[in-house]
């Protein structure tokens, strides 16, 4: 007995439905990316391994998905590796290649090697698939698709106004609530400066941005196995437990009064507030969130996180400024700064909530009955008249009985069949048989059309 096919854990198929969703998803984000200025690229799904790691962090590093050497790989690797099974420092000689992480670091690097034909600054977007080795569950997949705007090559403060409310746009046109939550690298960095352990930066981040799912106590906890001192972590407590504005700002401003790197922060996070609600926004509402820190080293700017009211799902977009990325590649002073949509986490928010258009699952419109050869000929010429006007049509392949026809309509919800049998086609008419309200009636093919444009 031939074994069950199945799919690899973190991945699925998607149904016809699924896809016209997700088209129409697509569309709408790629036309506000167009309006905004951007223009797209596309780079390939595999990088070299070193061109990934080292540019996530720890745990980052962890869920980048390797690729084995074509050929014997086992037969370079160092034989005592092989033995002690030291599958850390083996992978560099087995692996030489990754799938990539993330739309952001290949971008960085499309902008390095592709430097002398750049005009800068360089506003470019991505929609394409990405690839984590990460535990699945509901809303995370390990591969799906991400949808990045990025602009490289200019410092202004602008550019975070203009994708907060490019994030607002697409929200708004998707008709999906969410609230936009913004904090600042140098803050954290600060932070971690006033606490006296700013070597211990990484770990106090990767600790803080898990407030929301483990809680404030669970994440004292993990500060104190990471190091941080109790007088480190009592200076942070009240970062975790300000939920007012303005009480954020008075926080900042008392805390960060020593710290430099700490006021610079604030200074950047003020404008693109003041900023961003002079200009207002349609439905999103803008937050100051302190712990919010995404756990990536690369950000050292603007940190944006993007949450959809109403559903359990985690973030759904997410990004920020990182004015070090390309300096890892030897370009130096490249500041960019960019924003991504979670596709799959959006299309889950937006079934959960039901907000997919009732236009977004059309399928066929109308199906030609096969009567045979003839009268098959005679609906052709009509489907590529319905077609020319931009209406869905389509014809059964076979000439089988009536019943299954109608049964396949039915399955495939299509509200309308046209029956052509030698009868009609001799008075040049088609019997259209209307699903839902089971009638019909005589019509020529330009009434058909006049109905259908309807």
């Amino acid at each position: 007995m031939a074994e069950k096919p199945s799919l690899p854990k973190g991945t699925r198929d998607l149904s016809p439905v699924e896809m016209s969703r997700r088209g129409y998803m697509f569309s709408v984000i790629r036309d506000a990316f167009s309006r905004y200025g951007f223009m797209q690229i596309e780079t390939p799904s595999f990088e070299n391994l070193s061109t990934l790691m080292g540019k996530y962090g720890e745990e980052g590093d962890r869920l980048i998905f390797k690729i084995l050497n074509s050929g014997d790989y086992l037969s370079k690797a160092p034989q005592d590796m092989l033995e002690s099974k030291d599958s850390l420092h083996l992978t560099r000689h087995i692996s030489e290649k990754a799938l990539r992480y993330d739309l952001t670091v290949p971008f960085a690097r499309y902008v390095v090697q592709h430097q002398n034909e750049i005009t800068f600054p360089f506003k470019r977007y991505q929609m394409q698939p990405v690839w984590r080795a990460d535990r699945p569950q509901k809303g995370r997949y390990r591969e799906f698709y991400q949808c990045d705007a990025d602009v490289v090559g200019s410092r202004s403060l602008w550019q975070e106004v203009e994708l907060v409310q490019l994030y607002d746009e697409v929200f708004t046109r998707l008709g999906l609530p969410v609230s936009i939550k913004i904090n600042n690298r140098k803050i954290l960095s600060g932070l971690a400066e006033v606490t006296g352990q700013a070597d211990l930066l990484v770990d106090m981040t990767v600790a803080l941005d898990k407030l929301d799912k483990i809680g404030e106590e669970a994440v004292v906890a993990e500060m104190k196995e990471r190091g941080l001192t109790d007088h480190s972590i009592e200076v942070i407590r009240p970062f975790m437990q300000v939920k007012n504005e303005e009480d954020m700002w008075s926080l900042l401003d008392k805390t960060m009064k020593d710290s430099e790197v700490g006021r610079k922060g604030i200074e950047e996070l003020r404008f693109i507030f003041d900023k961003v609600r002079g200009v207002g926004l349609r439905t999103a509402i803008l937050e100051l969130d302190l712990t919010l820190a995404r756990g990536l080293n690369y950000y050292t700017g603007a940190i944006f996180e993007v949450k959809a009211h109403g559903v359990q799902i985690g973030s759904i977009g997410g990004g920020g400024r990182y004015d070090d990325l390309t300096g890892i590649f030897g370009m130096k002073n490249m500041s960019g700064v960019g924003i991504s949509f979670g596709l799959d986490r959006i299309y889950l928010a937006l079934e959960e909530l039901n907000l997919f258009a009732g236009n977004v699952d059309e399928g066929t419109a109308i199906l030609f009955a096969n009567m045979g050869e003839n009268e098959a000929l005679y609906s052709v010429k009509a489907i590529k008249e319905l077609r020319d006007a931009g209406i869905k049509a389509e014809m059964y392949p076979d000439a089988v009985k009536l019943g299954r026809q109608m049964d396949y309509a039915n399955k495939k919800s299509i509200p309308y069949v046209a029956i052509a049998g030698s009868t009609e086609v001799e008075k040049g008419v088609f019997t259209l048989k209307n699903m839902n309200e089971g009638t019909q009636s005589e019509v020529k093919i330009a009434e058909v059309l006049e109905l259908l444009k309807k």
